[in-house]
C-alpha cells in the first residue's frame, strides 16, 4: 500500500488545477485518471474550437497562447500537457479507481493497479464520461451514438441528431459540410438559448435553405436499422436512417460518489452532489469535488473557466486541516 498525503482522481482541467493549487501549499498530491490527462478533451471533435478564450481555460499561471481568440481542441491538448511538464505534477495515467473506502483518519483506494491511503480525497471527475440515457426502442443499436468526433466517415449518409444545444448544433454543421443528410429532433420549441449566439446564424442560415431538416417540439419513438420513428405534436413519422447521434447531454458518476458516501441532492433544479460552497468540501469529511462534477446535471453552470477556480478553495482548507492535529 502507497501512502499519499492527498489523492486527486481525475486528470481534466480542474483536477489538474486543484493538485497545482495544494502542490503551491507543500501538500504532496497525486493524480489518478483512468485514461490520459484531460481525457474527455481528447474525446471532443477532431476540429473543435473552444467557446472561451485560451485566457479563460488557462491554469497554472501558464499562459495559454494562440493566435486566434477561441483555441481548438489539439492547440489545448499541447498546452495541458505543457502545464503537467511545467509544474512536474504526478499523475498516474490509465489506471483507474475501483473502490474508495474511508477508514478513520483516512481513505484507502484501490485502483486496477494499486492501493492507496490518503488523507485528503478530491474527485474531480467531469461528467462527459456518463452520457444520458436515450430511452427509446433501439437506443442501444451499434449505430446510436453519444459522443460525434468528425464528419467523413457520414458522407451521402442519412444520419440523425438528438438534441439542439451545442454539440447537437455543432455536429449539424460539420456533418451538412460532409455531405451528410442531416435531419435534428429536438424536444424545445423553438433554439436553445444556450446555443452560442455566433454558431446560431449558421445553423439557422443552414435550417432555413432545407440543408439541415430541423424538427422542434419532437422526440423519438424508435429507432430501428434503417429508420428512426419520431413525433411531432402528436404527429407520427418515420424516417430512412443509417446513424444516429444522441448529443442529449451528460451526467456525473452518481453511482461512484454514493460508494464513497456523498450524499446526492434531487430538487427541481436538477441532481447534484452535496457540497459546501465555501470549501468544496463534501459531507464526507476530508473528501472535496472540483470543477463540472459540482454542478450535478446543470452542465450550464460550472466550466474550465470557473471550475479551475475550486482547486484553490480546496488547497487552503486542506492547509488549515494539516495545521491542526489529528483527532486521536
Amino acid at each position: 500500500m502507497k501512502t499519499i498525503e492527498s489523492i486527486i482522481i481525475g486528470g481534466g482541467p480542474c483536477g489538474l488545477s486543484a493538485a497545482i493549487e495544494q502542490q503551491k501549499k507543500g501538500i504532496d498530491t497525486l493524480i489518478i485518471e483512468k485514461g490520459n490527462v484531460v481525457e474527455a478533451l481528447y474525446h471532443y471533435p477532431t476540429h473543435q474550437t473552444f467557446f472561451s478564450s485560451s485566457d479563460k481555460l488557462s491554469i497554472g499561471d501558464v499562459p495559454f497562447i494562440v493566435e486566434e481568440l477561441k483555441p481548438r481542441r489539439n492547440q489545448a491538448l499541447v498546452y495541458y500537457r505543457e502545464v503537467v511538464k511545467h509544474h512536474q505534477l504526478k499523475v498516474n495515467t490509465f489506471e483507474e479507481v475501483l473502490t474508495v473506502r474511508k477508514m478513520n483518519d483516512h481513505f484507502t483506494i484501490t485502483t486496477t493497479k494499486d492501493v492507496y491511503q490518503c488523507r485528503f480525497l478530491t474527485i474531480a471527475t467531469g461528467y462527459y464520461g456518463q452520457p444520458n440515457a436515450l430511452e427509446v426502442d433501439g437506443a442501444n443499436l451499434p449505430k446510436v451514438m453519444h459522443y460525434f468526433k468528425e464528419a467523413h466517415p457520414y458522407f451521402n449518409q442519412n444520419v440523425v441528431i438528438i438534441g439542439g444545444k451545442n454539440s447537437a448544433v455543432d455536429a449539424a454543421i460539420e456533418l451538412e459540410k460532409a455531405n451528410a443528410n442531416v435531419t435534428v429532433i429536438y424536444r424545445g420549441s423553438e433554439y436553445s438559448p444556450s446555443v452560442k449566439p455566433w454558431i446560431l446564424p449558421n445553423f439557422d442560415s443552414l435550417v432555413r435553405r432545407g440543408n439541415i431538416d430541423m424538427h422542434f417540439d419532437s422526440h423519438v419513438t424508435q429507432i430501428t436499422e434503417d429508420s428512426v420513428t419520431f413525433e411531432t405534436n402528436g404527429v407520427s413519422k418515420t424516417i430512412d436512417n443509417d446513424f444516429v447521434f444522441a448529443m442529449i447531454g451528460y451526467h456525473p458518476d452518481y453511482d461512484f460518489l454514493s460508494s464513497v458516501g456523498i450524499d446526492i441532492n434531487t430538487n427541481s433544479y436538477g441532481t447534484a452532489p452535496v457540497y459546501n460552497k465555501d470549501t468544496y468540501e463534501t459531507n464526507v469529511e476530508n473528501c472535496y469535488i472540483a470543477g463540472v462534477i459540482a454542478a450535478g446535471n446543470d452542465a450550464n453552470t460550472i466550466f474550465i473557466e470557473n471550475g479551475k477556480y475550486h482547486g484553490v478553495s480546496i488547497a487552503q482548507d486542506i492547509l488549515t486541516k494539516k495545521q491542526s492535529p489529528l483527532e486521536s
